[in-house]
């Protein structure tokens, strides 16, 4: 009996037909060869094998070369082996059905907007690329053995230091390397402080939370679900109206540059609302997210300065640098930060290791300055190109707010707003009404809501920045 199957066995070995070729040596291609031979049906589920010395002498290979094959096969579950039994195809390898054979198409690639005003976005083509990758060889380079394991939640000390130093200087922030925390951005730092974690940490703040009646709808999202309620500050020519703070835990407030209306906090709502602070208990979280870019004058300082222990300053490179590089940072009162490393987790699960040892290196070898400075200047001209061509050809609409960030509200004639936006996108404009930002609580009395278009003038090339105003002075409202 054993004689027969081992006949029958070795002529099926003489019409495999298996060709060996491919990469690698002539074990993985008799592997490849046999997997491909199961997979479009030409040895069936069952089918008995060639022992090791007919197939080896069949293919002009050395037998320890098929058995070790066999094998591999026999572990990937393709082949079954049995003592006195030989070597099968596994039941179970279902040949792949015959189908026909049809191109796969790429999605076809969703057309942007024609031209580009969206706030919040800067000059792409504009990043450092030559001075980040010196930063990152040098970092890469100098990093410890430790910096390649698990990544410490307060982040890279070398970044810390860093940072104090920068912020210090350049925004006035009084700090120290233990009371920083990196994060991955804004919304990031958002979750770490309100938000909890899925492992019974309980949030480091909770609601209500005031906050200035525009901003990011994004935000206010987050924290609503974290089951924070956001209460509207309302907003004049001086920023938050913060004498209408009451029973509200904390606020969060863009000091240097409201978001989207452009105005400053004035000197007096700064020491009022760091009074409310102390007197109530309360506490405030300061958005510095472009508070380098100021144009008419140097930039103002960071509320934090005023009372560290009373001010959470929050700060990102998502507006100086890049978005895509995920890095952010919370300098903290020293009652927060054990409660906010606890919510993070033992580990760094954000911010790679190594993309902060390099803005470390990119901060500290004055890059970073060097880079801000530059882009100061470029959006400036931006700026200005912007008021020119306003005042050109479109004198009935007001530049609102400071020089200063990558962005300006437009106001428009009263209830203009939204076809403004709507003659935009056909144009291919993209950009957005400045409602998109109101608060949905907020209550302002007949003809209080002003109507305007936030413009967004740092994301567009410098060659198709022109176009851009061209098309946009073309769908503004008359006056």
């Amino acid at each position: 009996m054993a004689e027969t199957w081992v006949n029958s066995a070795e002529r099926i070995g003489a019409d495999l037909h298996l060709e060996l070729s491919g990469p690698g040596g002539r074990r993985a291609a008799l592997i490849r060869a046999l997997r491909d031979a199961v997979r479009s049906g030409r040895l069936a589920p069952g089918t008995l094998l060639p022992p090791y010395r007919s197939l080896a002498a069949d293919l002009g290979v050395a037998r320890n070369t098929v058995a070790d094959a066999y094998a591999e096969l026999v572990a990937e579950g393709w082949l079954t082996a049995r003592q006195g039994s030989g070597t099968r195809v596994a039941e179970r390898a279902e040949p792949v059905k015959a189908t026909s054979r049809v191109p796969v198409k790429a999605p076809p690639r969703a057309r942007g907007p024609r031209h580009d005003l969206r706030q919040g976005k800067p000059d792409a083509s504009e990043f450092p690329r030559s001075a980040w990758l010196a930063s990152y060889r040098r970092a890469l380079q100098q990093a410890p053995n430790e910096a390649f394991g698990p990544g410490d939640p307060a982040g890279r000390v070398e970044l810390r230091e860093a940072l104090a130093e920068y912020l210090a200087r350049a925004r006035g922030v009084r700090t120290e390397p233990g009371r920083i925390v990196v994060c991955s951005g804004f919304a990031h730092a958002l979750r770490l402080l309100f938000g909890g974690t899925s492992g019974g940490v309980g949030a480091v703040l909770r609601g209500p939370l005031a906050v200035e009646a525009y901003g990011l709808g994004f935000h206010r999202e987050l924290l609503a679900a974290a089951g924070v309620r956001t209460v509207p500050l309302p907003l004049d020519e001086d920023g938050a109206q913060v004498g209408l703070l009451d029973r509200e835990r904390a606020v969060l407030l863009t000091p240097a540059h409201q978001f989207p209306t452009g105005g400053p906090l004035n000197p007096e709502r700064r020491a009022a609302v760091i009074d409310w602070a102390r007197a109530r208990g309360g506490l405030i979280l300061e958005d510095d997210y472009d508070g380098e870019f100021r144009y008419d004058r140097r930039p103002v300082g960071a509320v934090q300065g005023l009372d560290p222990e009373r001010v959470i300053h929050l700060g990102s490179v998502s507006k100086s640098l890049s978005p895509a590089l995920r890095l952010g940072w919370m300098v903290l009162p020293e009652r927060y930060v054990e409660p906010v490393l606890a919510v993070k987790g033992e580990r760094e699960g954000w911010a790679s290791a190594l993309d902060q040892l390099a803005l470390a290196d990119f901060l500290g070898s004055g890059s970073y300055d060097r880079h801000v400075r530059r882009m100061r200047q470029r959006y400036r001209r931006r700026r200005d190109r912007l008021v020119a061509a306003l005042a050109a050809h479109a004198p009935q609409v007001e530049v609102t707010g400071v020089a200063a960030g990558l962005h300006a509200v437009l106001r428009l004639p009263p209830g203009t707003e939204r076809s403004a936006v709507k003659a935009a996108a056909w144009r291919g404009i993209a950009l957005d009404g400045l409602a998109e930002f109101r608060h949905p609580e907020f209550r302002t009395p007949e003809g209080g809501r002003p109507d305007g278009l936030v413009v967004g003038y740092a994301a567009p090339s410098e060659h198709a920045y022109g176009a851009a105003l061209e098309a946009l002075c073309q769908v503004l409202p008359p006056g």
